[in-house]
């Protein structure tokens, strides 16, 4: 499971350093692509495999099925870490996401998202305020 936030940078070739945490969850390889809200998905291999088996399941003649499998698959980009624990984030995906040199990498839960750092902020701020003042059941059966 992938829990915190971390905030690496995306060195000038596109690269960024996973964090410690995560390494040994992603050293088999890691699939990139877009997310919503804005930021990108980092699901580990087999993860990414179980997301589109049940991707797969969507009826063809599902209008909205078809565009969410276009625009999940499309984007995606199979990458391997380096021995420092690198993986390059390609450049349409950096442009997705809108990525500059500060990013923050948040853990959740079955997938990474990664961030630009200065988004990450100011959603955060926003959806926290959110969250503490909820007072209904969101999740059925949680709290």
């Amino acid at each position: 499971m992938f829990l915190g936030t971390y905030e690496p940078k995306l060195d000038p070739k596109g690269r960024v350093i996973l964090p410690a945490k995560f390494r040994d969850q992603l050293s088999e390889g890691v699939v990139l692509t877009r997310g919503q809200d804005r930021c990108l998905y980092a699901f580990p291999e087999a993860e990414f495999q179980e997301m589109f088996s049940q991707l797969r399941r969507a009826p063809l003649s599902s209008k909205q099925a078809r565009d969410y499998v276009r625009v999940m698959l499309s984007g995606a980009s199979d990458e391997v870490p380096d021995k420092q624990g690198r993986i390059v984030i390609p450049q349409n995906l950096r442009t997705y996401a809108g990525l500059n040199r500060d990013l923050a990498v948040i853990g959740a839960g079955t997938r990474i998202e990664i961030w630009d750092a200065d988004e990450w902020a100011r959603y955060l701020a926003e959806k926290e305020e959110v969250f503490s003042s909820t007072e209904e059941e969101i999740i059925p059966g949680l709290f």
